[in-house]
Parts: C-alpha cells; sequence; structure tokens
C-alpha cells in the first residue's frame, strides 16, 4: 500500500527545504516564490526499529521497509484557486492525494522573505484553506449543475442521494467551512463524497516550521495556531526544517542521535513526521520474516487478515485459507520462530481475524 500525501503551504515557509530533508528527491529551494516549477515526489522510508531487531535474530539477505510518497506542490498564494501565480495547476496535483500536510512558517528571519510581508501563521493557514475550499465549491457546483436536473425531474433516486450530498457541502463550503466538517451517517453517502476527492476533505496536519531555539518546545506562533485550528479534526507538528537539512548531511545513525541529543530532541522532525501521516491516515504496519527479507507491510488500521494478505498479492487474498501469526513481543522475547512455535504461543487465524500494529504474518492460501 502506498501513503502519498501533499505538502502545502505558502512560498517561502519551508516547504521545499522540509521536502528536501524528507526524501532523496532534490527540490529547488530558493528564496522566492514558485521556485518548484514541476510537481516534485519523493519517497520516504519510513522507520521501524522492529525491522532491525528482526534481522538481527533472523539474518536475512535484505530488508525491505515500507515507504511513503511526498507530492512538494509550489508555494500558492491568494488567487490560486482562480489560477494565480501557478494556482490551479498545482492544486489538481494534490487532488488525489490521501493527506495534506500544511507547513506554515512560525518563525523571524529578516534573510527570507514572506508573500505577504509579515509572518502570521494564523492568517497564512486561512489564506490556504480559502483557496483550497474555493476550488472545492468549484467542483461541487460542476456536479450539481450535472445531476440536478435529473434529481428533480427524471426520477433518478441516485442522482437524488448524490445531490442532497453535494448540496450538504455546498452550503458548508460557502459558509467558510472546509468539507470534512460535513459528517455522513450511511455508507452510500460516505462513498459519493469519498468520490469527490475534495481537497479540504483530506486528513490535514499542519506542520509548524520554527526556528532552532523552538525546535523542542515550540513558540509564540505555535500556540496561535494550536488556537486556531482547536475546533478542527487536525493536530500540530513542530519541526525545525533548517535543523532537519543539517541532521540529514550526517553519515551515521550514532552523528545524527548525538546531534538530536545536543539540541533536546529525542527523535527527529522528519521520523515523527512520518509516524503522525500514519497515525492522521489510521495507518498500521505488520511484518514477515524469513531467510530472504524481513519486511513491512502498510495496511489500513481495522483490516483483517485477508485484506492484509493482499497487501503482498492479490492471489493471497483471492485463495486466503489461514494466518499463522506471532506477536512481536513474543517474537523478540523468545528469538526465532521455532522457539515461538514450542512455547505455543503462535496462532492460527481465520478470515474474521483483524490484524494488530506488529503482527509477524504467513499467510496460508490456494489459488
Amino acid at each position: 500500500m502506498s501513503l502519498q500525501c501533499g505538502i502545502v503551504g505558502l512560498p517561502n515557509v519551508g516547504k521545499s527545504t522540509l521536502f528536501n530533508c524528507l526524501s532523496n528527491a532534490k527540490a529547488q529551494a530558493a528564496n522566492f516564490p514558485f521556485c518548484t516549477i514541476e510537481p516534485n515526489v519523493g519517497v520516504i522510508t519510513v522507520p521501524d526499529e522492529r525491522l532491525n531487531k528482526l534481522a538481527e535474530l533472523v539474518n536475512p539477505q535484505k530488508i525491505v521497509p515500507t515507504t511513503v510518497e511526498i507530492v512538494d506542490i509550489a508555494g500558492l498564494v491568494k488567487g490560486a484557486s482562480q489560477g494565480e501565480g501557478l494556482g490551479n495547476k498545482f492544486l489538481a496535483n494534490i487532488r488525489e492525494t490521501d493527506a495534506i500536510l500544511h507547513v506554515l512558517r512560525c518563525f523571524d528571519d529578516e534573510n527570507v522573505t514572506h508573500v505577504d510581508g509579515s509572518v502570521n501563521p494564523v492568517r497564512d493557514k486561512e489564506i490556504i484553506d480559502y483557496e483550497l475550499q474555493l476550488k472545492d465549491l468549484e467542483t461541487i457546483e460542476s456536479r450539481i449543475s450535472k445531476v440536478q436536473k435529473q434529481a428533480q425531474t427524471g426520477g433518478d433516486k441516485q442522482a437524488k442521494i448524490a445531490l442532497e450530498v453535494f448540496m450538504r457541502y455546498k452550503i458548508a463550503l460557502e459558509q467558510g467551512k472546509s468539507a470534512r466538517t460535513v459528517k455522513f451517517d450511511n455508507k452510500d453517502d460516505e462513498k459519493i463524497a469519498h468520490d469527490l476527492f475534495l481537497l479540504t476533505n483530506k486528513p490535514v496536519l499542519y506542520v509548524c516550521n520554527v526556528d532552532e531555539a523552538s525546535a523542542v518546545s515550540g513558540n509564540k506562533y505555535v500556540e496561535q495556531v494550536k488556537q486556531s485550528i482547536h475546533e478542527e479534526e487536525a493536530d500540530v507538528l513542530i519541526v525545525a526544517a533548517k535543523i532537519e537539512s543539517e541532521i540529514a548531511e550526517f553519515e551515521t545513525y550514532e552523528e545524527r542521535e548525538m546531534f538530536l541529543s545536543e539540541i533536546g530532541l529525542k527523535e527527529s522532525g522528519v521520523n515523527r513526521l512520518i509516524k503522525a501521516a500514519y497515525q492522521l491516515l489510521a495507518l498500521e504496519t505488520f511484518l514477515t520474516a524469513g531467510p530472504q527479507e524481513v519486511r513491512a507491510w502498510t495496511y489500513r488500521k481495522g483490516s483483517k487478515a485477508p485484506q492484509c494478505a493482499g497487501v503482498i498479492h492479490t492471489d493471497f487474498e483471492k485463495g486466503f485459507i489461514r494466518a499463522e501469526v506471532i506477536k512481536y513481543d513474543d517474537y523478540i522475547r523468545l528469538g526465532s520462530e521455532a522457539a515461538v512455535k514450542e512455547a505455543g504461543k503462535m496462532s492460527i487465524e481465520g478470515k474474521e481475524y483483524i490484524v494488530q500494529d506488529g503482527d509477524i504474518m504467513h499467510f496460508r492460501f490456494n489459488v
């Protein structure tokens, strides 16, 4: 399963610097708007220490972590939804992403110009929200025009249901609210809503880009952001992108850990951001372990064993028979699969088993 997040924000808030830290792909980071002319897509390795501990016991030929895709979008400005700057093109690029990472400038630096002349992350957030809402309203009005006649005069039941969904979104967006504030009670409505791919219906994580002195506990700008989103279903993450770019230059794990310790951080902002994105999308990881490879696989929280088998290969899901499950802690404590079996700690699970984060899975199937 591939997770894709789109990074949005005004110009010069640190988006491309953060993207460079997150990914092997290199976006052009420069002190002027629209320096990222084409969308950059980078692939991030998801940090998971469990893989390394398993590999120490299994001694596989290779370790395969799971990954996250990040799409870096050029800085949006006022009027982006109407095509100002490079708005229309780049709003389209994030339409099919799974989540939005909204980067906000929460640092003072007279050497880095602000597109609106002053540092005010709440104002910046509202500008982006407004542009995304306008784009969604455009989408909704287009859909309404297509189904309204069928719903009102044609007796089309599905068109009538769709129109009701569209109208609820239209009312909310016209009130300056994001689509994610609209909730539905049944699966038919939810399916229609999902298929719209509305920008403001995506889960959002606000990433406050701060200076080095504020990397641990934040600052007044971060507090302003927290207050402004207290009614939203959203989280805030503090990251010092400049520090993260320095961490990325260190060649060894030990050097990175020493640097983090010196500035009072237990974990890099990049790692915390990836984990926060997972939590944002209710994603978890199951593991497979054998002499060829130790590997992490991403699945939606609450998925049953056959669905997780399908993450590896569709044939596994079609011909699913059973799953042999070892809890990660049992494997580490006992030291091998054989020892786990001998201790009676391997369970045999059927189609209704809900996979848990960290489960070590072996699927039996027949096609």
